[in-house]
């Protein structure tokens, strides 16, 4: 039953790699937005997307790397987790950021 979990767990990161790499490149653009509010939005975006991309790859390479490196293994853990909660807060604040603009336009 374990394994069928960390298989899944491991298949949803790939996904979601990919969907990273996919979300950045699909906000990859040269002219800025003329609208702050719009330029924050994407910034935070981009934010999000990167620091996953960070996540996915520091859990993709904990997998690779020999368990006797633990230096190196703990190092990778402590950026999974440092990723991971950068990308939570991003993802929080996306909507704070226009709530905010909401109540400034009112």
């Amino acid at each position: 039953m374990h394994s069928i979990n960390l298989v899944s767990h491991d298949s949803f990161v790939l996904l979601s790699f990919v969907a990273c790499i996919t979300g950045l490149l699909l906000l990859w653009e040269g002219k800025p937005e003329n609208d702050e509010v719009e330029e924050t939005e994407k910034i935070l975006f981009r934010m999000s997307f990167s620091y996953w991309l960070v996540y996915c790859v520091a859990f993709a390479i904990q997998k690779i790397v020999l368990p006797d490196w633990e230096t190196v293994v703990m190092s990778l853990r402590i950026t999974t987790a440092l990723s991971y909660f950068l990308t939570f807060s991003c993802i929080v604040s996306l909507p704070l950021h226009k709530f905010a603009m909401r109540r400034i336009e009112e």
